[in-house]
């Protein structure tokens, strides 16, 4: 195996008492687990999506042969204090990305907080200035609250600071307390979902983790079912999105750091869903439910939801995520609306490099929010053209 690459004595803050290393090698990341988990436990602002089992899964299916490991330890007399999962790759340009990709709706690093965190925040952005060297930092997803902008503040050089994907929150609240926030005539709704739960006979039941694959599969098969002939996320229905969450979940549902469930009416599984865990939240990640279930006027927004609470207000966890994207069938629920950040630094340098993938991003984000606002007028012109021609036929 081969140990981490130490950073030079002069850029290690010695006199914290703190070391810093980047972590090149795969198999080395792969034997992190136990002091991984264990600084995890110690971030109450870490979502799930910076567990050990979460990044290795990913980065096992999802690496490709330009991507090269720079993740920055930070340890005070050899323990874990910080970390920052990254990668190396070109795109086309040299840059460096947070493991977990598209696919993780939040990304982070981590920080004891325990500890002295500005002290781990300073050594942080050193490990990250040297990781980096001739390439720009590229944070995508980072929370509201992450400690990821506490190294934005800390770092000395070119940064920018932009809004990313919107992920809608409620509180963790208790399920009356969610139907006492959306106001009476929509409780009232609510409230009728919740009794044709109950009378269609839905059961729940949280898997073992030995179960996880094939409870996995089965929700895999559910989402492709549901969206079938709505157009699917492409990603979805990859043999590699299917590898790493089987194995992310297996091994997060043996921490407590996932919940698998299945639902069940009448000894058929009907609906399946994947919940990530961590102390600051609880989300659902993705499920899948059978198309049939509409006929039987099950409302599986209200039983995901009701799923979700028991993890959040059963568990003192103080908010309940619904991730990405700002769905119809989420804002029944009126959640927060939150602006995940993308934060760019780089050396002095790249300062040039890192102000053209700033305006890159900003032009492609206005591009995107122009096409969002007209959908719901294409979708309108596209509804008279339908009835027009409806008419003349």
């Amino acid at each position: 195996m081969t140990s981490p690459t130490a950073l030079a004595p002069a850029t290690a803050a010695p006199a914290t008492g703190l070391a810093v290393t980047v972590c090149r090698d795969p198999r080395e990341f792969a034997g992190l687990a136990e002091e991984w988990s264990a600084l995890h436990r110690r971030c109450p602002q870490a979502t799930p999506f910076q567990t050990h089992a979460w990044l290795h899964s990913w980065w096992l299916s999802y690496a490709t042969g330009r991507d090269r490991l720079r993740t920055v330890l930070v340890r005070r007399q050899g323990v874990l204090v910080g970390a920052a999962p990254l990668l190396r790759t070109h795109r086309p340009l040299p840059v460096l990305l947070p493991l977990g990709g598209d696919i993780t709706d939040y990304a982070d690093v981590l920080v004891a907080a325990d500890d002295t965190p500005s002290e781990v925040v300073a050594a942080l952005a050193l490990g990250i200035r040297r990781a980096a060297r001739g390439a720009v930092v590229d944070l995508r997803e980072v929370r509201p609250g992450a400690a990821a902008l506490a190294l934005f503040d800390a770092w000395h050089g070119p940064k920018r600071r932009s809004c990313d994907s919107v992920c809608l929150e409620l509180p963790g609240l208790p399920m009356d307390g969610l139907i006492a926030r959306v106001g009476s005539s929509r409780g009232q709704r609510i409230r009728a979902h919740l009794r044709r739960l109950d009378a269609a006979g839905v059961e729940e039941r949280d898997v073992a983790a030995q179960e996880v694959p094939a409870a996995v599969a089965t929700m895999l098969r559910l989402h492709r079912m549901q969206w079938q002939g709505r157009g699917v996320t492409p990603e979805h229905v990859r043999p590699r999105f299917a590898e790493h969450l089987s194995r992310a979940a297996t091994a997060m549902v043996a921490a407590g750091e996932a919940v698998v469930t299945e639902f069940s009416i009448g000894g058929t599984v009907v609906a399946a869903n994947l919940t990530v865990l961590s102390p600051a939240l609880a989300g659902g990640y993705l499920y899948g439910a059978h198309p049939g279930l509409r006929g039987r006027k099950v409302d599986v927004t209200t039983l995901l939801i009701r799923h979700s609470v028991r993890h959040v207000a059963g568990a003192g966890r103080p908010v309940l995520t619904l991730l990405r994207g700002a769905e119809p069938h989420k804002s029944h629920w009126r959640p927060a609306h939150l602006a995940n950040q993308r934060l760019l630094l780089a050396n002095r340098p790249l300062a040039p490099v890192l102000h053209a993938r700033h305006a890159l991003a900003a032009a492609r984000t206005r591009l995107l929010r122009t096409a969002a606002d007209r959908l719901p007028a294409l979708k309108a012109w596209r509804a008279r053209l339908n009835d027009l021609r409806a008419r003349r036929a």
